[in-house]
């Protein structure tokens, strides 16, 4: 079983990390998503947030933080989730759009809100001094 391959973005305030809840499901996921045939990462992750959030990613800003692997959650086709994480500044006012009914920021207190692979992208923006 492949995994599955997916772009996501770390926004951090007051050392909280933005989390989404896409319709239908059950616990929070990073903003971010499947790239589209031909897209390389940055293109996949500014259109994902700007149809999940209505925010424009700044391209100058954006950098890798790194990949994180872990047990997909309500992906039945997959095992697992490789996520390549990175973060950008954004313009542009916050809204739950398209497919994305929440958002939030979560600290470490409330990891158990959740996806494994959003868990493990906090613990990766924790490595990074973004929590503190």
């Amino acid at each position: 079983m492949e995994d599955l391959d997916v772009v996501a973005w770390i926004q951090v305030s007051d050392g909280r990390m933005l989390a989404v809840r896409s319709r239908g499901r059950d616990l929070l996921y990073l903003p971010g998503g499947k790239r589209e045939p031909g897209e390389d990462d940055w293109s996949a992750l500014s259109r994902e947030v700007r149809e999940e959030l209505d925010l424009e990613l700044d391209e100058a800003t954006f950098r890798e933080l790194g990949v994180v692997r872990a047990p997909a959650h309500d992906q039945p086709r997959h095992a697992h989730v490789r996520m390549a994480c990175f973060t950008a500044s954004y313009r542009g006012a916050m809204a739950a759009t398209g497919e994305v009914d929440e958002y939030r920021y979560v600290g470490q207190r409330e990891r158990h809100l959740l996806a494994p692979a959003a868990q493990a992208a906090l613990d990766l923006a924790d490595r990074h001094g973004l929590l503190t």
